[in-house]
């Protein structure tokens, strides 16, 4: 939990990695785990579990705490660790961020309460409610609209931020980029931000970004890590590069719903022993795999170490 105390130091590439099942759909540990370290081995600045990509909704509570528990023990502090945290019942919420809490986790990444539309007041009674609960966790919004049917505000997150020194950042998974700006300009410069969009990862570092969790980690963890240390150091070019030869990696993650593409990558690749996901979510449809294929055709080299 050595990040905890300082949060700036969370930046970077942040995988949010899949949560790998067995053929009759239990939770592989062991398989997790070792996605845990193949990250770690190519570089990513840091791990986080239980977003959308990990399938949190189709976990009980005790199956998302197990997971937490061995992940950060698997990581120690050999990077910062960010565990999703939230759902749509608060109770849940507070039980699973307490467990992630004592685990060790560096940071709580609370994704705004999904399918009953709260509105700002009420999104801010609940992230106000989180960060007084767990006042020496790091605590951060993790906003996902296409997924909640809810946007927080940029002036509500501005609101929270100046209220509460243990809310430090978001994760925004939207495609409003105008959003992006003006959450930052709504709170300065000191606020973390990281793109969950796969396709506004490097352009949200122009406006002062963190860096970004994308899904796209799994399958290209070297390339999406050196995308951001290639834009650190000043070299725009390379960064460029690595983001439009993303493309293809990017469009097959979505070819049917996230994670069910990349779970099937992983398991062709042998880091994986299933591509099983559970329900509401099915594999790869047969109609889906050849052009699953054609695109893993054209971005396979960043599959590999760079």
């Amino acid at each position: 939990m050595k990040f905890r105390s300082d949060p700036a130091t969370i930046r970077g590439s942040i995988a949010p990695v899949v949560t790998p099942f067995t053929d009759s759909g239990d939770v592989d540990l062991d398989g997790l785990l070792d996605l845990v370290r193949f990250q770690i081995e190519s570089g990513s600045h840091g791990i986080s579990l239980g977003g959308s990509t990990g399938e949190p909704s189709a976990q009980s509570t005790a199956e998302r705490i197990g997971a937490i528990h061995e992940v950060a023990r698997e990581i120690g502090d050999r990077v910062p660790f960010l565990p999703g945290t939230g759902s749509h019942k608060l109770a849940e919420t507070l039980e699973i961020t307490a467990a992630a809490q004592e685990a060790g986790a560096d940071a709580a990444l609370v994704i705004t309460p999904y399918y009953a539309r709260p509105t700002q007041e009420a999104l801010y009674v609940w992230y106000a409610t989180v960060c007084r609960e767990f006042p020496d966790l790091p605590v951060i919004a993790y906003n996902v609209p296409s997924r909640t049917a809810v946007d927080i505000a940029p002036e509500t997150v501005g609101r929270l931020f100046r209220d509460f020194d243990n809310f430090v950042g978001i994760k925004e998974t939207t495609k409003d980029f105008e959003h992006f700006s003006r959450v930052i300009h709504e709170c300065g410069r000191s606020l973390l931000v990281w793109s969950g969009i796969e396709l506004l990862c490097l352009p949200l570092l122009a406006l002062g970004g963190t860096g970004f969790v994308s899904a796209v980690a799994n399958i290209a963890p070297r390339a999406v890590a050196r995308m951001y240390e290639a834009w650190e150091a000043g070299d725009f070019e390379t960064a460029r590069d690595l983001h439009y030869r993303l493309h293809p990696l990017v469009d097959l993650l979505f070819v049917e719903t996230n994670p069910a593409p990349a779970k099937w990558v992983l398991h062709q690749q042998g880091r994986i022993a299933s591509a099983h996901v559970r329900a509401p979510l099915i594999p790869p449809t047969e109609a889906a795999l050849p052009r699953i294929r054609h695109l893993l055709e054209q971005g396979g080299d960043l599959t590999r170490q760079l």
